[in-house]
Parts: C-alpha cells; structure tokens; sequence
C-alpha cells in the first residue's frame, strides 16, 4: 500500500481488543489507520510453534467472558487456526461493536466460506462505520466469492473509511479475477474523479496501479490519462505524489517520455 497507508496503520494489531475504551477513542478518528499491514509477515518455525501455543490458549479465552474473548479475537486477528472458525462467526450477531469489528478482522486474517454472506450483510447493513469498514477489508480475502458488486457499492456511497479500503479490496478481486478487474477499475477510476477525500482518490490510484498490467490497452490509456490529471489538477499535494509514484512505476516508455515532457515544460517540479 502507499506509504500514506501504511502511515495509517503503524499502531499495528497490538491494541485491537485489549481495552474497549482505548480501541473507541482510536474509532473516534474515522479515517484511523487499521491494522491490516503486519499480519501479512512471514513467520518462522520458531514463531509458529509460539502461534499454536498462543492459538490453544486464544480457542479457551473465546469462549470465556468478554474481556478474556476480546483477548482471543486479538490473536485471531493475528494467526491463522481453522478451529477458532466455529467460535467466531456467531460474534458477527453480538450488539457489541467493538466485538463485531474485531471478529471480522479475525475472519478476513482466517477467510471462512461459512462467514461470506453474514459479511455481506454487515457491509450493506451494520450501521457502525467501523464495523463495515472493517467488513471492507477482510472482503479482500474472499475475492472467490460474490464481492465486487459489494464492494463497488460500498465505495460509491459509503463513509470515507469504508470507501478507503473498499478501494483496496476491489484491488484485490480484480487480481483474483481478469473478469473483475475491468468493472473494479472501471469504478475506481470514476472514484478517482468524484471522491472528495484525498485519501481515498490516493488509494484507488495505488489500487488501479497494482490492477494496470491485468487491464486491456483501452483502460490502461484511461488509466494513464486520470493518473496525468490528477498529477497536474488535484488539489491535495499527497495525491498528486501518489500519481506522479504510479506514474514512474509503470512499465512504459511512453509514459516516461510524458512525465518528462511536463518536467521540460515546467509543469512538474
């Protein structure tokens, strides 16, 4: 994700669940970075043989009292275990908010063909923010499943938050899918155009830039096009730097040539 994004999200998955109080102070800043970046990392023998001892004790807290069960979530958010599924997919219907959210980041880091359409659900109807923001991200992880109309959905008409990372999952479904990936960038594109906030119009320019190699010639033309003008109109200095950056990724001469023809002209720095 763009360094904006991973800005976002250094506070990491270690105060997820602890203190319900100190995690609703962190919602309280709806565009708050999520904990999503560090549960990707590679783990070693070592540190699996300390997951399996850190999941059997998490499998107990789970079915203990609330503060014990905001602990497991936690590590569920982190490690991977099939035998927490059982346990968690019935915390999608709890009245806590705080306990919803932490079990649907614990389903995107442990996806479960049981959970799709209870997630769907919460995305469409939930009516905490948090809740469907975090119902946004862990969608990515089920791109075989009926999501891209969703998550299309959601990132025309929901909060900035949701919008945020819904921009990032239809990354991921097009990816997962060369049928997806013209109506994903399709749409992220006309985000691009419309969104009014910054930081959302600087994710979907990193999400059509991981999807550019899976597009057809047309949509790439389109593509360079709003990157170009966004990188000499947009009002926000952090989303032209996110489409100058996409820009200069991409493989191609053409593009370069452009790039330095603005700088020639003056019109880039």
């Amino acid at each position: 994700m763009s360094d904006v994004n991973q800005n976002l999200s250094k506070e990491g998955l270690a105060n997820l669940a602890i203190d319900p109080d100190l995690l609703a102070r962190e919602l309280a800043a709806q565009l708050a970075g999520d904990p999503l970046d560090e549960i990707e990392l590679d783990e070693t023998d070592e540190d699996l043989v300390n997951s399996s001892k850190e999941c059997d004790i998490a499998l107990k807290w789970l079915q203990s009292g609330n503060e014990e069960r905001l602990q497991g979530l936690r590590v569920f958010c982190e490690h991977r275990d099939s035998r927490a599924l059982p346990f968690l997919l019935p915390l999608l219907d709890e009245p806590s908010p705080v306990v919803r959210m932490s079990a649907v980041y614990a389903l995107g880091r442990n996806p479960c063909p049981q959970a799709i359409d209870l997630l769907l659900h919460l995305l469409r109807f939930d009516s905490n923010a948090y809740v469907r923001k975090a119902t946004a991200w862990s969608l990515g992880n089920y791109s075989n499943a009926p999501v891209l109309e969703p998550l299309i959905n959601a990132l025309k008409q929901d909060v900035a938050a949701v919008r945020l990372w819904a921009s990032s999952s239809l990354a991921e479904v097009g990816l997962n899918s060369l049928e997806s990936s013209l109506p994903a960038a399709n749409q992220l594109l006309e985000s691009l155009q419309i969104d009014g906030e910054p930081i959302v119009r600087s994710n979907c320019i990193w999400s059509l830039g991981r999807l550019y190699i899976h597009l057809s010639e047309e949509i790439k033309i389109h593509t360079v096009e709003a990157f170009i003008s966004v990188l000499l109109n947009d009002r926000e200095p952090s989303v032209r730097y996110e489409a100058r950056t996409a820009l200069e990724q991409l493989d191609n001469q053409e593009v370069q040539r452009k790039l330095k023809s603005l700088i020639d002209d003056g019109q880039l720095v």
